[in-house]
């Protein structure tokens, strides 16, 4: 099982390379999400990491702006081990010690992400106008 920590700039390279290797939510825009972003989050202390002892296998972040999960991506060898659930679980902690008493966030309909956040106990609450799927649950 890997170990959960804090990811750094050092990791974001990877994060980006795992984001961009996804099946299925993947971003129509690729530049839409700029390392930027990547390196605001981590410097935040807002993304965790799914560590084995060679590389980083997942990641999670939470937005303490707005209560939303800003990214769970695990690469496609990992998935369906649980890691997604159990980095989910991080950053939803955060958003809790934020104050929050509800997280949201979307994903594209009919994708294995739309399958675990409902099997976790997310409640779909709507289509945003992109045609995503939004999602809340109680903190």
């Amino acid at each position: 099982m890997p170990d959960f920590c804090r990811a750094t700039p050092a990791d974001i390279l990877r994060l980006i390379e795992i984001r961009g290797s996804v099946q299925e939510n993947r971003l129509s825009d690729p530049s839409s999400v700029t390392p930027e972003d990547y390196h605001r989050f981590v410097t935040q202390d807002r993304v965790w990491v799914a560590r084995t002892a060679d590389r980083i296998v997942g990641f999670s972040a939470s937005d303490p702006t707005d209560g939303t999960i800003w990214a769970l991506f695990v690469e496609l060898a990992c998935q369906g081990s649980g890691l997604g659930a159990l980095l989910l679980r991080h950053a939803c902690a955060d958003l809790g010690a934020d104050g929050f008493t509800t997280a949201r966030l979307t994903t594209d309909p009919g994708t294995r992400a739309e399958r675990l956040y409902r099997k976790l106990g997310w409640v779909a609450c709507g289509m945003a106008a992109d045609g995503e799927v939004k999602f809340e649950k109680a903190l």
